[in-house]
């Protein structure tokens, strides 16, 4: 062959490479471009620290970043950040991060119950005892068992949940649109973990675990909590991901002058700055100069104040603007940056999924049914998330588990729900202690204390065992069997034996003076079957029979000061409860009526019929102003009922400038119009400033009911508590009445 046929050869090769080469960028410009992009420019990782609520201003941040087009390759974040990192890393924008901050209610956010409203009507009427709510768990060895964490972060996990949705089947977490990795803190070692697979919601959540404060996550067998423990800012992290320049944005707290650790909370805040800051600091000593550090003057927003957070969004980009000098030189022309986005991995499809299956994990020892039946989730139709969350939330308030959540998995090609309870690890044998107090300027005092020990889960309908022991002015023990009988807990049958005393006073009617106190001892059986309606309220119908003694205390009266007794009677009642709050309410109402009719012939003594009815509403206004409207009207509708059967009236918003139960009769009534408002001037508690107006009395007669009735109001001070609320105030009642009191353990609803 010639040179010449050679040369021609090689020049064919080359103009046939040439063209193959061209019609392969025309056919995919994005691959090219991206292969091009890629081997020409350094890969640029993004680490972003813990700080709570101070974590915002990363979003500020993110939004310089995309308009300066600077690509990020890899992503790793610890406590807020792993938050934020991971939802951009998910494929959310900085806008649309920025409105899920501003509009999640981090009021409520951070606390495990659901509204009041949704609980369980069962678990409502825990409000009724005085004891705290706070239950530690009992081992069987007899020790004391507690969460891991005060908060379990059950709406926490359901919000990340929402908006982790769309790659909710990415278990890769290079897989999402940006590469991503999470650092959280082994509580077994303290060392730090990166997480990089599993599921993104759980990971971030696991990331934010602030020790005490949020229960550990477990995942594959290790507790893990927040990052920032161990690695604040992970630059480590993103460099062994492959980065070459790293952007370090550090929004964690500095430490406070010394001047001003000057209480346990200021000296455990310290104590967090030190463990968070020792390993920044170490961190950030390794950046290079081709490396960024951003650090937002975020000023007094500390991380514990999310109610400002979006306050910090600005702050952040301030702080990127500051570095816009540095940044530019990683940025990348128009047609670069387009092809750098093409090549990230495809962005999710945000569609609500279509639900094909239903699938119940439960590690519970109740049925899974009481689970299943209570998602209202149609099978064939999408995803209706607002309404599986308060599905999820109703039976999280059933107290029988730790966490409930769900995730949307994919089998054969169809897409379905799987929802997850985990038991809780305290339960489900609970103990209870409370304390009931209160007295006033006459020095009559009372004081109960209280011991309860509550058993969940006896079997698949989850039935339940309670026992409780009171010593003080009126002893008193009881057990109590409940036992739903379908998985719904519709229908129930509730039990309970009892025996205790009580005291009941006489006051004569004139001149209000004390005549006599009585012990009443009794004994009782009380058989019930009922029907809740969901949330709301339920009915009962049952058998009370009580048999006992009463015995003359003090004083003297005409007639029998000690005799025997027995009342038997059949009773009917129905309960609506939709308060939001028990102890201060804000909004809702509560009503109840029960009619009741001792006979003979069932084995009581003495033959009368008794109706005992209740209603109040609360409705809020601006500015914290609270009004609510209640009463009650306890009427004895026949017969004679005795000294043991007879209501009582008196006390705080019950004629406040009475003693507790001084006024007694056959028929009693009370209206009461009170108004508070929250403020807070003192630390801790709830505080609120309030007063009461309120009409009513006894009397024997029905026809007599509301004649001549009594006014009374009162002013207090009152505080919602961990150990229940609290009440300090002044009564004062017509006739020359007044009472300072004091009460513990008990509520503003009768």
């Amino acid at each position: 062959m010639s040179c010449k046929v050679i040369v021609n050869s090689v020049f064919d090769i080359r103009n046939l490479v040439f063209w193959l080469g061209l019609c392969l960028s025309l056919m995919c410009p994005p691959l090219f471009a991206a292969d091009v992009a890629s081997a020409s420019r350094p890969r640029v990782g993004l680490a972003l620290s813990g700080g709570g609520a101070r974590g915002a201003a990363h979003v500020g941040v993110l939004r310089v970043l995309e308009e300066l087009r600077i690509p990020i390759d890899y992503i790793a974040g610890t406590s807020m950040g792993s938050i934020v990192g991971g939802l951009y890393a998910s494929g959310m924008r900085p806008d649309a991060i920025e409105q899920a901050l501003e509009t999640m209610d981090w009021a409520h956010i951070f606390s495990d119950d659901p509204p009041r409203q949704e609980r369980s009507f069962r678990r409502k009427r825990d409000d009724d005892l005085y004891l705290i709510k706070a239950k530690p768990g009992i081992a069987d060895d007899g020790t004391l068992k507690f969460p891991t964490g005060a908060i379990q972060g059950q709406k926490f996990d359901l919000a990340l949940r929402e908006l982790t949705l769309p790659v909710t089947d990415v278990d890769d977490f290079d897989n999402l649109r940006i590469p991503f990795r999470a650092v959280a803190s082994d509580l077994s070692n303290g060392q730090a973990v990166v997480l990089r697979t599993g599921d993104l919601a759980t990971a971030m959540r696991a990331s934010m675990a602030v020790p005490g404060a949020f229960a550990a996550a477990e995942i594959d067998g290790k507790l893990l909590v927040d990052g920032g423990i161990t690695n604040n800012i992970p630059i480590d992290v993103v460099r062994d991901m492959g980065a070459d320049i790293v952007i370090a944005v550090d929004i964690s707290s500095p430490y406070l002058p010394a001047e001003q650790v000057n209480n346990l909370f200021k000296i455990t805040a310290q104590l967090t700055s030190i463990l968070t800051r020792s390993n920044a600091d170490r961190q950030i000593a390794t950046l290079t100069d081709r490396d960024v550090l951003i650090v937002p003057a975020l000023g007094d927003i500390s991380s514990g104040d999310f109610e400002r957070a979006t306050d910090a969004i600005p702050l952040g980009a301030e702080a990127a603007e500051s570095k816009r000098q540095q940044l530019s030189g990683l940025s990348l022309s128009k047609g670069g940056y387009r092809a750098y986005q093409a090549s990230l991995n495809p962005a999710p499809d945000s569609a609500r999924p279509i639900v094909h299956f239903v699938r119940i994990e439960n590690d519970s020892t109740v049925d899974d049914a009481m689970i299943r039946d209570r998602l209202r989730q149609r099978i064939g139709e999408p995803l209706d998330r607002a309404r599986l969350e308060q599905d999820i939330g109703n039976i999280y308030g059933l107290e029988l588990f730790q966490s409930v959540r769900y995730d949307v998995i994919e089998e054969n090609g169809q897409s379905g729900l799987l929802v997850s309870a985990v038991a809780r690890k305290w339960g489900p044998n609970y103990l209870q202690l409370g304390v009931q107090l209160s007295g006033n300027e006459e020095g009559d005092s009372f004081y109960n204390f209280g011991f309860g020990y509550l058993r969940t889960g006896i079997n698949p309908l989850n039935g339940e065992i309670r026992t409780s022991l009171q010593l003080g002015r009126e002893p008193k023990a009881s057990v109590e069997w409940y036992q739903p009988l379908d998985p719904l807990s519709r229908y129930f049958i509730d039990t309970e034996m009892a025996y205790g005393r009580r005291v009941i006073s006489l006051f004569d009617g004139h001149d209000d003076r004390r005549l006599a106190d009585f012990n009443v001892n009794e004994g009782l059986i009380d058989l019930a079957m009922g029907r809740e309606f969901g949330v709301y309220g339920e009915g009962r119908l049952g058998y009370r029979y009580y048999t006992g003694d009463v015995e003359l205390r003090t004083g003297t009266v005409d007639g029998e000061s000690e005799f025997d007794f027995d009342t038997a009677e059949l009773f009917t009642s129905i309960y609506f409860d939709r308060l939001d709050n028990v102890n201060f309410p804000q909004t809702g109402w509560v009503g109840r009526v029960e009619y009741s009719t001792a006979q003979e012939e069932l084995g009581s003594d003495g033959e009368f019929d008794q109706l005992s009815s209740y209603a109040a509403k609360f409705v809020p206004f601006d500015n914290g102003h609270i009004l609510g409207l209640g009463g009650f009207l306890d009427s004895t509708l026949s017969g004679d009922a005795a000294i043991q059967d007879r209501f009582t009236l008196g006390g705080f918003l019950t004629l406040s400038g009475f003693a507790n139960d001084q006024l007694s009769g056959e028929q009693a009534m009370a209206v009461t119009a009170l108004y508070y408002r929250r403020f807070d001037p003192l630390p801790y508690f709830q505080w609120y400033l309030g007063g009461s107006l309120e009409y009513g009395g006894v009397w024997d007669e029905k026809d007599d009911i509301g004649s001549d009735g009594i006014v009374a109001g009162s002013l207090y001070l009152g505080a919602d508590t961990p150990i229940g609320p609290v009440y300090l105030g002044l009564g004062k009642a017509e006739g020359g009445h007044d009472a300072i009191f004091f009460y513990l353990g008990r509520s503003l609803v009768r």
